[in-house]
């Protein structure tokens, strides 16, 4: 399992409030727009199209990745080469895709918190009345059977609620259970429909982290019981999906299904798993996705959240916690809950 910084990345920057841009940046924190890195494109042999955004470049994917992968390479082993390059730490981080076309998310998709959940709540008719321990082995059970012969659970978001990977996380006084789910999330590369589990890294463009921030009280509705779960209402306020620090291009991450995921609350950790707890992992969850719906380009599917949530250790977020969320080999997103105003 890795825990490297990735050799290169892709984010959106922006400095002295200018308009953000789409850019490079190298593991030792060194960013250069994509427009800039044109000129060493085409001297690699490779055409760069980098357009205004990150969407935009992912729309020409199948051409940007093989210019950007052998201009990178070549920075990373012959210097700067004149490019105009600034520090990181000299920019402002945004969410690498502040507007997706589409936001897709996988629930119910991690074994051990799929458990905990089923004995924490107790909201499955079947374990009423039973000890903690049977409860549990029940859940074990239910989720051994879902992984060999159920189907994932998808849905979406707004995404209106994307922030920046260090932006403050706003909670509303009308709130009362803001909980954390820090993810995996997957970055579409191409037009995608009908697309086998075999063939669906092909797929995808690369990989970031999102911080699902969700109002547990506001899941399920209390008046449309019969109806489920309202999860557009639960989870796409403002502020409510921390995404980034960057864009991780596939081919650096060897294994989507050995990502170390941790999350600490106030330097405290919460969460600590392993994707490999995936039910589905990310070539079944891009299967069952394509096969109703056509994805395109810069969309995201993050794909469920490990054990370890606020509402397992019924502790929610409130003004001034800190969130810091890293997964290994991919990065770090670190965000403050303010009071919303």
């Amino acid at each position: 399992m890795s825990n490297t910084t990735p050799a290169y990345a892709l984010g959106t920057f922006s400095i002295a409030g200018a308009l953000p841009f789409a850019g490079l940046i190298l593991g030792q924190g060194r960013v250069v727009s994509l427009r800039a890195l044109q000129p060493l494109c085409r001297k690699l042999g490779h055409d760069l199209l980098p357009g205004a955004t990150l969407l935009d470049v992912f729309d020409a994917w199948d051409k940007n990745q093989a210019a950007i992968s052998h201009a990178a390479n070549h920075l990373l082993q012959h210097g700067e080469s004149g490019l105009p390059f600034v520090d990181v730490a000299l920019l402002r981080v945004h969410a690498p895709l502040e507007q997706p076309r589409q936001f897709f998310c996988s629930g119910a998709n991690y074994r051990k918190h799929v458990i905990d959940l089923i004995v924490d709540q107790a909201r499955d008719p079947a374990t009423q009345g039973m000890s903690a321990a049977a409860a549990r082995a029940y859940a074990e059970q239910l989720m051994d059977d879902r992984a060999a012969n159920g189907e994932p659970y998808i849905f979406t978001k707004a995404w209106s609620s994307i922030t920046g990977p260090f932006d403050d996380i706003p909670l509303p006084a009308n709130v009362s259970q803001p909980d954390w789910e820090l993810e995996l999330a997957v970055v579409i590369g191409k037009e995608a429909f009908h697309v086998a589990a075999a063939d669906a890294y092909d797929y995808i463009a690369g990989y970031t982290i999102v911080n699902d921030i969700t109002n547990r009280e506001l899941v399920h509705r209390q008046d449309l019981k019969a109806i489920g779960s309202d999860w557009v209402m639960a989870k796409s306020l403002p502020g409510y999906t921390p995404m980034g620090p960057y864009i991780v291009p596939a081919e650096l991450v060897t294994d989507p299904q050995d990502i170390r995921i941790r999350l600490c609350l106030n330097g405290q950790v919460m969460q600590d798993e392993s994707t490999a707890d995936m039910i589905f992992g990310v070539q079944r969850l891009i299967e069952y996705l394509s096969s109703r719906v056509r994805l395109f380009p810069g969309d995201i599917l993050i794909t469920g959240s490990p054990a370890g949530n606020g509402s397992h250790y019924n502790r929610f977020l409130r003004a001034g916690d800190v969130l810091a969320g890293t997964l290994s080999g991919i990065g770090t997103v670190i965000n403050r809950c303010v009071a919303a105003s």
